[in-house]
């Protein structure tokens, strides 16, 4: 081999450390700034996702569909210890009240429904769920515009006030009591039951009545076309003619429990309303 081309070989080899091949800084500075690029952008994309080509993101503005509204709801209020009604029904309990008779029927059209007392330590405090019973109601369901022979229950709010019954008061019963011997109710179920004991024990929905009186008082401040004299009272064993029915002993646990001071309420109507 001649000197020239010996020489140029030396000039090509190249030298090594460790056993291993030394690039050249060309290289390795390509492939840091490679390096860094890669990390830059990666960083980049996780802040700014829009700008780095991904889908654009839903408007937070925009609404959620009605029923994602009554899950919400529904949700809030199982935490509040309340279920079966709607936001709306619960922004009309009044705040001030402490204890709550939850009346939900299975339909609109259904005589068939639920009662469930709750109470709360405090106002505005969460509702403490308690016992729970089969309950009667309307023939015909509920409705917000009940009139008189109709056979629904009127749905909404009402105060608990006032008691009443065939049967002595039971011991610790708080509210007002009436007992009267005519708490006798007359005639045949809807169905032709037997209405034998149905009003042993009452307490008065304040539905068209006149709060501070007997449950056997006829006044009605809304008319006569609404009906009136709407009670909680012994189950017959069938659907009522707008009345909420539950068993005798439920009847003597809510009158054992009730307290005017906590402002008693009843809540009824379908499922959800």
């Amino acid at each position: 081999m001649s000197k020239h081309r010996r020489a140029r070989s030396r000039k090509l080899r190249t030298p090594r450390t460790g056993g291993s091949t030394r690039p050249s800084r060309r290289v390795a500075l390509a492939a840091t700034f490679g390096l860094l690029t890669f990390g830059a952008g990666w960083v980049y994309t996780a802040q700014h996702p829009q700008e780095a080509g991904a889908a654009p993101q839903a408007r937070a503005d925009s609404r959620p569909p009605a029923e994602d509204r009554a899950a919400r709801d529904a949700r809030r209020l199982a935490l509040q210890g309340l279920s079966g009604i709607s936001e709306q029904t619960r922004q009309r309990i009044p705040a001030e009240s402490r204890q709550l008779i939850l009346v939900t029927g299975k339909g609109k059209d259904s005589s068939e429904s639920t009662a469930t007392l709750y109470t709360r330590p405090a106002a505005g405090a969460d509702w403490v769920r308690g016992e729970s019973w089969p309950a009667r109601n309307g023939a015909k369901g509920w409705s917000t515009e009940r009139t008189y022979g109709d056979l629904t229950s009127p749905q909404g709010v009402f105060a608990l006030t006032d008691a009443g019954g065939l049967l002595p008061k039971p011991p610790g019963t708080r509210l007002p009591y009436d007992k009267d011997s005519a708490f006798v109710a007359t005639g045949r179920g809807v169905n032709g039951e037997s209405l034998a004991g149905s009003f042993d024990y009452v307490v008065a929905i304040d539905f068209n009545r006149k709060p501070g009186t007997s449950p056997l008082d006829a006044t009605k401040p809304d008319g006569e076309r609404k009906g009136g004299n709407i009670w909680l009272h012994v189950d017959h064993d069938g659907p009522s003619q707008g009345c909420v029915g539950i068993p005798k002993a439920a009847m003597k646990k809510v009158l054992e429990t009730l307290d005017p001071a906590a402002k008693p309420v009843i809540v009824m109507g379908p499922e959800g309303f």
